[in-house]
């Protein structure tokens, strides 16, 4: 029993957002296959969070869903409360939801597209790892990383909205990797090039093809598994995981 009680505590605790999406459902399940319990957030489909839930609950882990808008503060913060204590501390965290534009040329951008898009995918990360932060210091070896892209340094082709959110993130993150270093807890980023997430429709998918090297583009595994390094690597500090077959070079 002993034994048992120990293991358990010893279990790392990660926390993703939009963890229904390709690459956040992706590193949920690799996540939980390294022996890691997962906690995640969706905001609409009840199914296939629940799906989720049980894959990582057949590979061992512990899970959580939260049906919870990043960019409302009282929903993310009712669920990192609700995980926190749970789980007993969150080791890990993967700002991970993020949306595309309505509209990818700048005259056809409205206002309200804009503040969407830079809601979800940059104020959603400012919101959620001020929720979380709390359950992670003094936890060996916590880590955040904040799903980026390619926009977010070439600029892209998915809408000036997208390209500055994008490119928020890394400032951010650049940031929290020198703040929150005294409270042990890193701070990385992946940028990703096109991925396939369910996001694209054919005739996008199909142009984002042909600008790879490789002649396709990313499978969710493939962004998965730079984030786990991201988070298990503990020298790895205010780092730029660029993940995108070759199409950018840094």
């Amino acid at each position: 029993m002993k034994a048992d009680r120990e293991a358990k505590e010893m279990r790392r605790r990660a926390f993703i957002t939009g963890g229904t999406g390709g690459i956040g459902q992706a590193t949920a399940l690799l996540l939980a296959e390294k022996g890691i319990d997962v906690a995640f957030t969706y905001t609409s489909n009840e199914e296939k969070a629940q799906d989720l839930v049980s894959a990582v609950e057949k590979r061992g882990g512990s899970c959580l869903a939260y049906r919870a808008d990043v960019t409302r503060t009282e929903e993310i913060a009712a669920a990192a409360v609700d995980a926190g204590g749970r789980f007993g501390g969150i080791d890990y965290l993967v700002n991970n939801a993020g949306v595309l534009g309505k509209a990818t040329l700048l005259l056809d951008i409205d206002e309200t597209d804009w503040d969407h898009v830079l809601s979800v995918n940059l104020k959603g990360g400012f919101l959620t790892t001020k929720c979380i932060l709390p359950y992670m210091m003094g936890r060996e070896g916590a880590c955040i990383v904040n799903v980026s892209s390619i926009a977010g340094k070439n600029g892209g082709t998915m809408g000036v909205h997208y390209a500055a959110s994008k490119a928020g993130l890394l400032g951010f993150t650049f940031h929290l990797a020198q703040e929150l270093l005294n409270l042990g807890v890193r701070a990385n980023a992946v940028a990703p090039g096109p991925v396939e997430t369910g996001m694209l429709n054919d005739e996008t998918r199909e142009r984002l093809r042909k600008l790879s090297p490789m002649g396709r583009i990313a499978h969710p595994a493939e962004i998965a598994a730079a984030i786990l390094f991201l988070l298990e690597n503990r020298y790895v500090n205010g780092e730029v995981l660029d993940v995108n077959g070759g199409r950018y070079m840094d």
